[in-house]
């Protein structure tokens, strides 16, 4: 896209030929009469450079320079001034003036002031965007955590972003499954369009279906204007459905339907209304029990689970306990305005062997209630709530444990009885385990289990 330059300049046959020379170059040029004109066409059009001269009626080039600073114009000025006036030149890049040039001006001596303002300019936008990148490897948007599990939730998320794919992420209470689509949401080409969440457990059926659906004046007792719902709301954007379980059965259908033909029919109205937005749903719910049990529609449920994405609890991945203590500590010390508190390592300890039974909610709000309490810097094991500073591991029973088969035995165990269940079909074997296509093959490949083994093992 060719760079846009702005010439202001009152002379007509100046203006024109420097416009000439610009456009030769490839330049899209523009031309204001004056600071005015020119402050008119900067409120309508975005411009890369602007080239002013001086000396002009109604408003000159100084009045046109302080007046884009007070707008905060982004774009980089080069002022023309006379041979008799450098002063003013000088004045002029001390109010914002990126360089200048003498009139009359040698074309090449302009065309290679533009081209390193424009050099200058492109750099500083990639040394942002790199910055910005950065900062979103380092902790993948708002997300805390360098664990096996977390490393693969970010490769999923990467993916996933790019394109409007349905995702379901399942995971306890507390484990962030919000913000992993928040995540998703800001990390797409979409970021700057609608997020909109809802939790579907906290309301009526009726009141659900007004929220989700929308509603029209009359609809139902007390609806006095309409309403649109959340998929209207989220139109081109995310929709995020917490507590997806939580649907009532009669509700699903017409859910099952908005995610179908992208589009909804408010209560009181026959009328669809045509939508576009991507779905993240999420559950602390087992879907699959959900759907065996009958109150879940299976339809629905493959509807939701094109990419599913397990958040693991935070007691499996205590690896990322100190990453996200530390930065719990960052966030409270910025929000309570005091300098950040330090834990004695026995206190840290404490806080890794704890299994969280709330995870990183509970996490959270075990280190804001230190710094709501303590006022000491440094946070030692009496300032831990009493269940996480009296905790005590149970010590092993090693003969109890000789008696059982190891891990890995029960692991290669439950793999074959899923692989022997699907009768080979190794999707249909994933899905049985709950876990990712590409984790079984390489439990697969880990455990050597090719189709003659799995005979063995059920003729044994």
């Amino acid at each position: 896209m060719a760079a846009h330059v702005l010439l202001v300049e009152d002379e007509v046959n100046m203006a024109k030929t420097q416009a000439k020379i610009l456009q030769r170059k490839g330049y899209e040029v523009d031309t204001a009469g004056n600071g005015r004109e020119a402050l008119h066409l900067l409120d309508r059009a975005a411009f890369d450079v602007v080239i002013t001269d001086l000396k002009m009626p109604v408003m000159d080039g100084m009045q046109l320079l302080r007046a884009m600073n007070i707008k905060e114009r982004g774009c980089a000025v080069i002022v023309l001034t006379g041979h008799g006036t450098i002063e003013s030149a000088v004045e002029a890049m001390q109010c914002g003036a990126a360089d200048y040039l003498t009139k009359p001006c040698n074309p090449d001596e302009l065309l290679l002031k533009v081209d390193k303002l424009l050099e200058t300019k492109r750099l500083r936008e990639e040394v942002a965007h790199l910055r910005r990148e950065v900062r979103a490897y380092k902790k993948f948007g708002a997300l805390i955590g360098q664990s096996p599990s977390m490393r693969e939730i970010y490769g999923i998320i990467g993916a996933v972003s790019a394109n409007k794919s349905t995702v379901l992420v399942t995971g306890a209470s507390g484990t962030g499954k919000e913000l992993v689509a928040r995540t998703i949401h800001q990390k797409g080409p979409w970021a700057d369009r609608p997020f909109v969440a809802i939790n579907c457990g906290a309301m009526s059926e009726t009141l659900l279906d007004s929220q989700l659906f929308g509603h029209r004046r009359g609809a139902f007792t007390g609806a006095i204007a309409d309403h649109n719902g959340v998929f209207q709301t989220a139109n081109s954007g995310t929709l995020f459905l917490d507590e997806i379980s939580e649907i009532p059965l009669a509700l699903q259908v017409k859910f099952l339907r908005a995610i179908q033909e992208k589009e909804v029919t408010p209560l009181g109205s026959s009328r669809p209304v045509k939508v576009d937005v991507r779905i993240i749903a999420a559950s602390n719910r087992n879907l699959e029990e959900e759907v065996k049990k009958g109150t879940f529609r299976d339809d629905l449920f493959y509807r939701l689970n094109v990419v599913p994405l397990h958040l693991p609890p935070l007691r499996e991945r205590r690896e990322d306990i100190p990453l996200l203590i530390e930065h719990f500590i960052a966030t409270f010390s910025t929000e309570y305005n005091v300098e950040p508190k330090k834990l004695v390592p026995e206190a840290v300890e404490k806080l890794v062997a704890y299994p969280w039974p709330g995870n990183i909610r509970e996490l959270q709000n075990v280190i804001e209630r230190m710094f709501a309490l303590s006022r000491s810097r440094e946070i030692t094991l009496a300032d831990l709530p009493g269940p996480i500073a009296g905790f005590e591991e149970k010590p092993v029973n090693f003969q109890e444990l000789a008696e059982l088969p190891t891990l890995e035995a029960m692991e290669k165990s439950l793999i074959a009885a899923a692989l022997r269940k699907s009768h080979g079909n190794k999707n249909e074997a994933a899905r049985i385990l709950a876990i990712e296509r590409q984790r079984l093959y390489r439990k697969i490949e880990k455990y050597e289990l090719e189709q003659r083994d799995l005979r063995l093992e059920a003729r044994g």
